[in-house]
């Protein structure tokens, strides 16, 4: 597996988590389940922060796979151009 297939599924599952992380945060603020994350000591804010790191993992990740010289999809586009 190449460094930028790795950086890439990095990307995916970081968006992904923050995703299910921000819906819950969301769940919990209009109290929904709020029981369910009380029993498991989380906070709304704890949510945020989790949801918040792990779309900056995700950017972070992708802008890298795209900046790495042996990117093959920055490859053919310049060949294309």
């Amino acid at each position: 597996m190449s460094h930028v297939i790795r950086l890439q599924w990095i990307g995916k599952v970081t968006y992904y988590v923050g995703w299910i992380a921000l819906v819950c945060g969301g769940l919990f603020h209009l109290n929904i389940a709020s029981k369910l994350f009380s029993a498991m000591t989380l906070m709304p804010r704890n949510l945020l922060e989790v949801s918040v790191m792990c779309f900056l993992i995700c950017i972070a990740s992708e802008l890298r796979a795209h900046a790495m010289p042996g990117n093959e999809l920055s490859a053919t586009v310049k060949k294309t151009t």
